[in-house]
């Protein structure tokens, strides 16, 4: 019987199954769903070409081969997906393969009641990052000097980003390059930390995989009670095999998170730092969001937005008819989301303008995570703004003539 924290190489034992690293996930994917433990699989699968990764929704077995395999020319967030076309999974159970901003975004909708998590089995994927597929071809065009239509497939390994083409041809070149000069991954996933979404109740990847099973087996993680009982039935069943990983694959499984995890950090430093400080910060953002055309893409994407009705829309607070939008449009998603970001880069990434929204929404949420401590996305602890109900603040602000929702929710405490 395995528990939290335990790990494992594993691989399928289903006749016809190929993965990326040995089909585990695959494997438990369609032991999920024969089993009738989940209604449906909800993942990602190649549209029209490798860089136009597809959500799906999966409820027959057989179809999970279309999903099997890594996509890293991608930029989609799935939880968002469930709250909007699947009712928040209330009626329905759903496993779900997760990067760690759809883990974090599957918490945030959570702890708002938007997702029903007990109905959700969540299946983490080791992710050093995306990239975006206009990007990515331009990149493959520019740097490989490759048609990207010729390009079958890509993957991330040893700190490379390695193209392969119809031909067999492998070409890689080191992120680090790419990203000086302005390719390789989304800049938030240059700032991303969390590459090993332990907030899943299990998570797979190939970091760490070593000896014969190299390339052979997934390294798998139990995370939760449900993961354990999950992955106990799948070996149970005879689904996949497993073997305990080898002493020197954990410590390079460690020391690969630890170096992606700097180089977040090294990320949030540098991109920060270009936005300067107070005052000078403030008007970077304001001249950069002149540029709005109120397209509401951003909300629309938005993991932590889920008003019925928009504040946004309000007449009395944005002027409605105004393009650019009053600056209290953008100052409205601050106040409603910056505390909660996830950093998933859709506001980003949809904005038809190229306004670095989720910049300028992350800087602001690890700024507040230094004055109260919430980290979002990694449990189901209520950000700061949850602490201050709407109409006990109108009555204090009559009472005192302050706004300050800080002295509301702790200067009773001092």
């Amino acid at each position: 019987m395995s528990a939290k924290g335990d790990m494992f190489y594993a691989w399928t034992k289903v006749d016809g199954i190929q993965g990326e690293c040995g089909g585990a996930v695959t494997s438990i994917l369609k032991y999920l769903l024969d089993e009738k433990i989940v209604d449906a699989v909800l993942t990602v699968q190649k549209g029209q070409d490798l860089y136009d990764p597809t959500p799906v929704v999966i409820t027959d077995s057989a179809d999970l081969a279309k999903s099997a395999g890594s996509l890293h020319c991608g930029t989609l967030l799935l939880p968002k997906l469930i709250k909007k076309y699947l009712d928040g999974a209330r009626d329905m159970k759903i496993a779900v393969t997760c990067k760690g901003c759809d883990a974090k975004a599957m918490y945030e909708l959570a702890k708002r009641n938007q997702i029903n998590m007990d109905n959700i089995v969540m299946i983490g994927l080791n992710c050093g990052g995306s990239v975006s597929p206009t990007v990515a071809r331009k990149m493959i065009a520019e740097k490989y000097g490759i048609n990207p239509n010729d390009v079958v497939k890509e993957e991330i390994d040893k700190g490379q980003f390695i193209v392969i083409t119809k031909d067999g041809e492998h070409k890689g070149i080191k992120i680090d390059e790419l990203e000086e000069e302005g390719f390789g991954r989304r800049k938030n996933c240059q700032r991303c930390e969390t590459k090993i979404p332990r907030q899943c109740d299990i998570v797979c990847g190939n970091w760490g995989v070593m000896g014969d099973k190299a390339g052979k087996a997934t390294f798998v993680e139990v995370c939760s009670e449900k993961g354990a009982a999950v992955f106990d039935a799948a070996v149970g069943a005879g689904v996949i095999q497993t073997c305990a990983p080898e002493a020197k694959g954990l410590e390079i499984r460690a020391k690969i998170e630890k170096t992606m995890v700097n180089m977040g950090k090294k990320g949030q430093e540098k991109q920060f730092a270009e936005l300067g400080e107070g005052q000078e910060r403030l008007e970077k953002i304001m001249r950069a969001t002149s540029k709005c055309i109120k397209c509401y893409s951003c909300i629309e994407a938005c993991p932590i937005c889920y008003c019925v009705e928009c504040s946004t829309k309000k007449p009395h607070l944005v002027r409605p008819g105004i393009v650019p939008p009053d600056f209290m449009f953008q100052m409205i998603r601050f106040a409603h989301i910056a505390d909660s970001c996830v950093n998933c880069g859709q506001c980003t990434e949809l904005c038809p303008m190229d306004i670095p929204n989720s910049l300028f929404m992350h800087a602001q949420q690890v700024e507040l995570e230094k004055m109260f401590g919430h980290k979002p996305g990694y449990d189901m602890e209520l950000p700061v703004l949850a602490f201050a109900e709407e109409m006990d603040e109108r009555a204090r602000l009559n009472a005192t003539g302050s706004d300050m929702i800080y002295e509301n929710v702790f200067g009773q405490e001092e």
